[in-house]
């Protein structure tokens, strides 16, 4: 039997998308297609269950697996596709060859009738979670035959691959995990993706380190996606409830990588969910109990939602875990920011520009020098002006120079640096060790821009985090979707210090609508003015809306962000104007 001809697998109004999940029923309710139920109910997203596996199995582990008949695959496959098409296919326990061989089959035909042009990826993703064994014991689920089926049949068409350590040397042929380092995992995921899945993401979960290793208080995960690489890191919640969390995580990947969100991003959504669901696990049989996703781990910690996980530079670990191990989460590691009592953030080109600004009574405002010939003598004339005015001065890019001209520096948490993450991804070893040994002196902002840069800065201990851009803008061009109310929203309730709101912020109505959404401050560029007379104009206006979008009812909680990057650009490496981490 061959799909159905079916229209383009899209949500319509008042239907959710649809995604599925080909995977094995677990009698005792703990993982496969029990889990992966209760993922995608907590993102949003209509499961259909495709059962090709039954097993035998309670919570102490796996008594038996009995794989479906490949033709009885087949049935359920056709019967979906003419009424209920797939945004993205997760698959989990498969159980023998021919139902590896089947899906590869099904994939190959539904990606054969992607529009031209349209990345097969975009038009079909599929998440392949690679189930050889069970954490708790028993029966097999797989042989070698199965392994090289999966190698050769389903990592050349994995949109995303979610192995564990033990499933990743399985896939590999290496060693027993145990015998496989922690610095291994980078170069085990770059090996995966040579074997052709697009993106992989090699869990923490089944870490075998010792409990007084480096970090071992954390979870972490490997990330190698086109977008982002880097270790994803969230502190370990202190249970043995672990049942089903492999299911859980790879579906709500294929969920929200359904709903838009590029790879870097779903991975940071799965991560969050997975943590809120091992939070929520609970007992159920002698054994592990299963964890329990909940649509509420994307609110705020603050409301009970899951913390946001922090990601590394290269392959280092964040910065926090290097410098902090597991200290409070809600400190930075630089100097605290402490925001304008008028939330206005002004951002000027130059010192005369700056000397007119604190003029007109702007008090915390930063420098985009873009030029760096010529720099120094505005640089230490705007820290001259701030520091006679007690104002707050940020230094964009330039953190050397800045670094040069504190030597005779006002007191600590008055002076910081900016950077955009292209600039951050650009530091080499020697410059991380200088910018924190600076970290006692200086405020270090952050743009983010997605959610994988927004936990990058949270991981780097960043005194504030820029959130942009908020409305469109043409200051720079971008690939990134504004980020509107709900997306700011979302940063504010997550972010472990102050977020400020960038781009397009132009009059005050803009600035209203923004200070409803409580952030610590908003980022002025053109709607400052041009000089003295007009900052003197316009400030008080803009004040006054700061006050009034203060005082407005606080928007309701976000459970989840909106994408931050148009489907087409979800594969790209080389967005214009971005360099990927």
């Amino acid at each position: 039997m061959m799909p159905l001809n079916h229209p383009e697998p899209v949500a319509r109004p008042g239907r959710p998308l649809v995604i599925w999940s080909i995977a094995g029923q677990d009698s005792a309710g703990g993982a496969g297609l029990s889990a992966d139920q209760r993922a995608a109910d907590a993102l949003g997203v209509h499961l259909c269950p495709v059962v090709s596996a039954v097993t035998a199995q309670h919570s102490q582990g796996v008594e038996a697996v009995f794989p479906l008949p490949a033709d009885q695959l087949e049935h359920q496959l056709q019967a979906l596709s003419s009424d209920l098409p797939p945004r993205a296919i997760k698959t989990g326990l498969l159980g023998s060859v021919a139902a590896i061989e089947l899906v590869a089959r099904w994939i190959d035909h539904e990606r054969a009738r992607a529009p031209a042009g349209v990345d097969p990826h975009e038009h079909l993703a599929l998440v392949v979670d690679p189930v050889l064994g069970a954490s708790a014991g028993g029966a097999a689920f797989s042989d070698d035959a199965i392994v090289a089926a999966y190698r050769t049949r389903l990592l050349p068409r994995a949109t995303v691959l979610t192995p564990n350590r033990a499933e990743a040397c399985r896939l590999l042929g290496w060693p027993a995990p145990h015998d496989v380092p922690t610095d291994a995992l980078p170069g085990m995921a770059r090996a995966l993706r040579e074997q052709g899945a697009r993106s992989v993401v090699i869990t923490g979960g089944d870490d075998l380190a010792p409990p007084d290793a480096p970090a071992s208080a954390h979870c972490l995960d490997w990330m190698e996606t086109p977008q982002a690489r880097g270790w994803l890191t969230a502190p370990r919640v202190p249970t043995r409830h672990t049942h089903g969390t492999g299911c859980t995580f790879a579906s709500a990947v294929a969920a929200a990588w359904s709903h838009g969100h590029a790879e870097a991003d779903a991975i940071v959504l799965a991560k969050m969910l997975v943590h809120h669901a091992l939070v929520r696990a609970h007992r159920a049989g002698q054994g592990p109990g299963p964890v329990m996703a909940h649509a509420d781990f994307g609110l705020g910690t603050g409301t009970g939602g899951a913390p946001l996980p922090w990601l590394g530079l290269g392959e280092a670990l964040p910065w926090r875990l290097q410098l902090d191990g597991c200290a409070e989460l809600q400190t930075p590691l630089f100097q605290p920011f402490r925001p304008p009592n008028d939330g206005l953030y002004g951002i000027v080109a130059d010192s005369l520009s700056l000397r007119d600004a604190l003029q007109a009574g702007w008090r915390c405002l930063q420098l985009r020098h873009k030029a760096p010939q010529g720099l120094m003598p505005h640089l230490q004339e705007s820290l001259a002006q701030c520091q006679a005015h007690e104002a707050r001065l940020f230094v964009n890019d330039h953190w050397r120079e800045t670094l040069t001209a504190l030597e005779r520096a006002p007191q600590p948490g008055t002076v910081g640096v900016h950077l955009g993450q292209e600039d951050l991804l650009s530091l080499d070893t020697a410059d991380h060790t200088a910018l924190l040994a600076a970290r006692h002196r200086i405020m270090l902002g952050l743009s983010s821009h997605s959610l994988w840069e927004f936990a990058r800065a949270a991981g780097c201990g960043a005194s504030l985090i820029a959130c942009g851009p908020v409305q469109p803008t043409t200051t720079k061009d971008m690939p990134w979707h504004p980020q509107g109310p709900d997306n700011l929203s979302w940063w504010v309730q997550h972010s472990p210090v102050p977020v400020v709101a960038i781009g397009g912020l132009l009059t005050p109505k803009d600035v209203a609508t923004t200070a409803a959404c409580r952030p610590a401050a908003v980022c002025i560029v053109r709607g400052m003015g041009h000089n003295l007379a007009e900052m003197l104009t316009r400030r008080p206006a803009l004040q006054r809306a700061w006050q009034h979008g203060h005082q407005s009812p606080r928007l309701p909680p976000t459970r989840l962000p909106h994408p931050c990057l148009p489907e087409h650009t979800r594969a790209s490496t080389e967005i214009r104007g971005w360099r990927p981490g």
